[in-house]
């Protein structure tokens, strides 16, 4: 069975988007980081397959993703169907966000992340 997740081969690319990490991916990072959402641990900037997602919680399997204005053309949100629809198909949940939701309304963002982990 070959690795799914974290594959060495994205390292670099992993730390890459690491280093250069939006404000509002910052924003959120702040709130996630240290379990201070409800004991749970998320990384940040964490590969599966060949793609790399912004922010994962490892109990409960929940990627979160942070989209800016990049994801508003046509082809982008093709892609990030098609992108969440193979993720998911591992088991792993989702939550979408945009940038604006993060900048303006963060505590409806982390109750909507508080609320999903609770469901599962």
């Amino acid at each position: 069975m070959t690795t799914v997740y974290n594959k060495s081969t994205e390292k670099e690319k992993r730390r890459k988007l690491r280093n250069s990490m939006t404000k509002a991916e910052v924003l959120l990072w702040l709130q996630l980081k240290n379990r201070k959402i409800l004991g749970q641990r998320f990384l940040r900037q964490y590969s599966v397959g060949p793609y790399v997602l912004d922010f994962y919680g490892t109990e409960k399997r929940l990627a979160i993703e942070v989209d800016g204005v990049t994801h508003n053309s046509n082809e982008e949100i093709e892609y990030d169907k098609f992108r969440q629809s193979e993720i998911q198909n591992l088991g792993i949940k989702f939550l979408r966000f945009t940038n604006e939701m993060v900048y303006k309304d963060m505590n409806h963002v982390l109750e909507e992340i508080k609320n999903a982990i609770l469901k599962m």
